[in-house]
């Protein structure tokens, strides 16, 4: 790929010549700084500020430390210069005095860029101007910087070079890390809500022996050893259940998903979802399983139950619940219990303008119906449940009635954040939705290579007691609790096309 080739004398900057010629000198001299291969650093620039808060402005403390991190900011004044150095924790001011360091390491100092990593060692004081800094009396390059850090790496115009070279984007754009770290705030306390809740954290396979016949559509390998065409799996569902079956009765899986999809804003081609399956409950105890998780989750990254997200004020301390045949009729008008034919539907589509599906049947109609005039409606909290079976091959049918299935998904500012059954168990009723859904894609596209996965058929034989699943998009939840607009401003590497394409 073009951006991996390296770099002709003719592409390097003159800034970054100037550098190079900098490193060789330093090298020539006996100090090449890519050889050091560690520093002795124990103390960081917030821990130090939180630590001299109340400390006055001109006071010493007698604190020697040793920090090591980024130079940011470069400021000579002679004799004495100021600096700042960026670490883990953030940024503090360092002041260089040459009577302190020295004349040969000042006039080291001198030469040194930002974006060079250094360590140094000094005491923490607070200036007059009321800045707590160090005062260095030792001072190493660790690493040198060979190109010049961008002036200007921020904002829209600069979205596209930023995802592709994020080192960058959180060298410059410090704030951009914060969504990071929220990220593994937010899977660290639901890992610990699901451990409480007795769930056990599992890995299934990435490579699965054959494509399923789901509407995603996959990502094909090759293993070669046993000679087979393998499938990047879509989802971690039903291997999860094979465990339930096997007495595993809480498991969990915080699950790297591939599909061989469209990008937007809300859709990556590599994705991760957690999954968890639990016997003995139903999607009742999925929806408060889901409203309990998710107060947690906002009181924790947010510190309320009342969140922002684009502009719009979302309470996640309330959870309104509606059938799908209750939306619709809430916000279309049109209520199915009238449809006493698929033909009706038909009609009540055409009349609403609303787009028919490939089979037109009553169930299929109402989900494009609330597709058309329900989704754009949800900004709060919402579950929307009982489902049509056309759309819901694996989740169980309602008691006494059994055109409808109980499943529910979830709704926040227009977008579905999850999906939840109650798990269907029975083998016959499995194996005839399998392979039903298997001739529809066929139908559809001849070449498919989808096929019934005939083990789990064989493992819902042995018996899967009633079981509740759940399954959420973690990245499009971290947007959410993050405030970010952009799925990929939620993963540090988006799929992005190559520069030279």
């Amino acid at each position: 790929m073009e951006q991996n080739k390296p770099q002709t004398e003719q592409e390097i900057s003159q800034q970054a010549a100037v550098r190079r010629q900098k490193l060789a000198d330093l090298c020539e001299a006996g100090h090449n700084p890519f050889e050091i291969t560690k520093y002795a650093q124990d103390a960081y620039s917030a821990d130090l500020k939180q630590e001299f808060a109340d400390l006055p402005a001109e006071a010493e403390t007698g604190k020697i430390v040793s920090l090591a991190g980024r130079m940011m900011s470069k400021r000579v004044m002679g004799k004495a210069s100021f600096a700042h150095l960026r670490d883990q924790k953030g940024d503090i001011q360092i002041f260089v005095k040459r009577d302190l360091l020295g004349d040969e390491a000042y006039a080291a100092f001198k030469k040194l860029d930002i974006g060079d990593i250094i360590g140094v060692k000094g005491e923490v004081f607070r200036t007059k101007m009321g800045e707590i800094s160090v005062r260095i009396s030792e001072l190493t390059l660790l690493s040198k910087s060979l190109l010049p850090l961008p002036e200007k790496f921020h904002g829209l115009t600069d979205r596209e070079a930023r995802y592709r070279q994020r080192y960058v984007d959180l060298i410059v754009n410090p704030e951009v890390k914060d969504t990071f770290v929220k990220r593994s705030l937010i899977l660290k306390e639901i890992r610990a809500y699901l451990d409480e809740k007795g769930f056990l954290e599992v890995d299934t396979p990435i490579l699965t022996p054959f494509e399923i016949g789901a509407s995603a559509r996959p990502f094909y390998t090759h293993h070669n050893t046993l000679n087979m065409d393998m499938v990047l799996r879509i989802e971690t569902e039903l291997y999860l259940k094979r465990l339930i079956v096997g007495g595993m009765d809480r498991v969990y899986e915080v699950g790297r998903i591939f599909r061989n999809e469209g990008m937007d804003p809300k859709h990556n081609p590599e994705f991760t979802t957690i999954e968890l399956y639990q016997a003995f409950t139903d999607f009742h105890g999925m929806m408060d399983l889901v409203e309990e998780m998710y107060k947690r989750l906002a009181l924790k990254v947010c510190g309320s139950l009342e969140i922002t997200y684009q502009g719009k004020q979302i309470d996640m301390g309330h959870w309104e619940r509606l059938t799908m045949v209750e939306a619709v009729k809430k916000y279309s008008g049109v209520d199915f219990n009238d449809w006493k034919t698929d033909e009706d539907a038909i009609a009540a589509a055409k009349e609403h303008h609303v787009e028919l599906p490939e089979v037109p049947t009553k169930g299929a109609i109402l989900a494009e119906f609330f597709d058309a005039f329900v989704e754009d409606k949800l900004i709060q909290p919402t579950f929307i449940y009982d489902y049509p079976v056309e759309i819901s091959p694996l989740a169980k049918r309602k008691p006494g009635d059994p055109a409808f299935t109980e499943r529910f998904e979830y709704f926040i500012d227009c977008t579905e954040y999850g999906n939840a059954f109650s798990e269907l168990n029975d083998p016959i009723d499995q194996k005839a939705r399998f392979e039903r859904q298997v001739a529809e894609r066929k139908a559809i596209e001849p070449d498919c290579k989808a096929q019934v996965d005939y083990d789990y058929v064989t493992a819902l034989e042995y018996g899967l007691p009633p079981t509740g699943g759940l399954g959420f998009g973690v990245d499009r939840l971290v947007m959410l609790l993050t405030d970010s607009a952009s799925i990929r401003d939620v993963l540090l590497f988006p799929t992005m096309k190559p520069i030279d394409q």
